[in-house]
């Protein structure tokens, strides 16, 4: 009898889609992004994130917190719509992130950014 693969182990297929950028008020910025083929949530949400960080190095800022996240499907892709704050000093929160290591992460696995 054979086993199936782990999720991780099957190769998938996709591509980045496109970023939409929108400052909300003052520090909260809105990231739209789209995938197309075998994204997953997680890839949606990572490229999202990887958005946020180079926004902020662009903005003069070096962290950012995550605020909320919200993925779905839409006409065969895979939109994530995330919102974060953006900020000089490190937030206060869980889910913060440090803006110049993400950004090389991203570089790394050349995730794009804005």
């Amino acid at each position: 009898m054979s086993r199936a693969a782990p999720v991780e182990d099957v190769p998938r297929s996709f591509e980045y889609a496109g970023i939409e950028t929108r400052l909300l008020d003052g520090d909260l910025v809105q990231f739209r992004v789209a995938m197309t083929g075998d994204a997953l949530p997680e890839d949606a949400d990572r490229y999202a994130q990887c958005a946020a960080a180079q926004y902020s190095l662009i903005r003069g800022y070096g962290f950012a917190r995550h605020v909320r996240t919200n993925i779905e499907n839409m006409g065969g892709q895979l939109v994530g719509d995330a919102v974060y704050t953006i900020s000089a000093a490190l937030p206060r929160g869980l889910k913060t992130i440090d803006a110049e290591v993400i950004v090389q992460s991203c570089l790394e696995h050349k995730i794009p950014m804005v």
